[in-house]
This record gives C-alpha cells, sequence and structure tokens, in this order.
C-alpha cells in the first residue's frame, strides 16, 4: 500500500494515492488521529471535522505531462458549531499531518473568511 520503491516510503505519495487523492488524503488525515465531519441521511452536518473533495481541475500538468492531482480539505460542522473559530488550528494540524507523508497543503481564504486547503503532491 505504501510507496515500497522509493528511498523514504512516506516521503511521496505512492502510485495508488495520486489516482486516488481524495480517499489517500482522508486515509491519511484518518491516521494522524483527525476526526472526519460526519453527515446524516438527510445531508445535514452531524459533528465538526475534516472534509475531503476533489479540487476544480488544474489546467496546469505534472511534470508527467498529467493534469495536477488536488483535492480540497475543508473543517466543517453542523450549524451553531464552533468550526468555523477552529478551522485555523484545526487546518494546520491537517497541513502538517499531510506534509509528513509527502503532501503540500495551501491554505485559502475566501471574501467571507472561509479557509480550506488545496493539496497536491510534492513535486
Amino acid at each position: 500500500m505504501m510507496n515500497g520503491g522509493a528511498a523514504d516510503p512516506t516521503a511521496v505519495p505512492a502510485p495508488w494515492e495520486l489516482l486516488q487523492p481524495v480517499r489517500a488524503i482522508a486515509l491519511a488525515l484518518e491516521a494522524a488521529g483527525i476526526a472526519p465531519s460526519a453527515v446524516d441521511a438527510d445531508g445535514r452536518r452531524l459533528s465538526t471535522g475534516y472534509v475531503v473533495r476533489r479540487a476544480e481541475p488544474s489546467r496546469a500538468t505534472h511534470r508527467s505531462g498529467r493534469p495536477e492531482v488536488m483535492a480540497r480539505v475543508e473543517w466543517l460542522g453542523p450549524p451553531g458549531s464552533r468550526a468555523s473559530r477552529e478551522q485555523g488550528d484545526a487546518l494546520q494540524l491537517c497541513t502538517q499531518a499531510l506534509g509528513r507523508l509527502g503532501w503540500v497543503a495551501l491554505e485559502y481564504r475566501d471574501s467571507r473568511r472561509h479557509r480550506w486547503l488545496e493539496v497536491e503532491p510534492a513535486s
């Protein structure tokens, strides 16, 4: 499952992770002990935690000529939760956990001060 052919198997994502970045990033965050957010059957958010989604396709290409592999990590919670106040610290923990496994996470903020990470494999 890991990148056995690399000098340091945890320093770069394995080939399967590049094909399934959302799953790989979610597994990495879960392994680091960071809680995922959850929703009920009707889509109502039940708990505060990370959410990983595929990022908008980038026009940039990797050295291999393939489109860049990117995912988006957000910190979300139910209405009235402290999720928006926790975003900065929680996303910093996510950045650190992913960095140890060969992912680069850059934090962005929109005009309403909502934060998220864009995550891609380290080059």
